[in-house]
């Protein structure tokens, strides 16, 4: 077009296509590299949920590790039979509750049993 406007006086600064019809395999080529982007994209974010997902759980992991080192440093013996003591109190206050027999050695606790239970 320039070299047949050009002579003529004429200039051509832009121009405006509109409808362009792309060959077929041309098209599909586009189309085929346009979902190749998504599918690339889509894995990325896959990638970084599962990356913040294992940061998440290595931080939850930590947490629990952190309690349960200070409960075994805070738990003796003599606490926890203390709490089985308040455990078994409550059982037998509870109407619930029928026949309370004492533990045979020293560390042992009473056993409650139940009026359904069977022997």
């Amino acid at each position: 077009m320039v070299s047949v406007l050009g002579p003529r006086g004429i200039e051509i600064e832009d121009v405006l296509l509109k409808a362009v019809t792309l060959p077929t395999q041309l098209k599909h080529s586009i189309e085929l590299k346009a979902q190749a982007e998504q599918e690339s994209a889509r894995m990325q974010f896959v990638l970084s949920k599962e990356r913040q997902e294992a940061e998440r759980k290595a931080i939850e992991a930590r947490g629990i590790a952190e309690f349960q080192r200070i409960v075994s440093n805070g738990i003796s013996p003599q606490l926890l039979q203390w709490k089985g003591i308040e455990a078994t109190e409550k059982l037998s206050e509870s109407a619930n509750s029928k026949v309370v027999i004492m533990g045979n050695t020293k560390a042992s606790l009473p056993v409650l049993l139940s009026a359904d239970t069977k022997a």
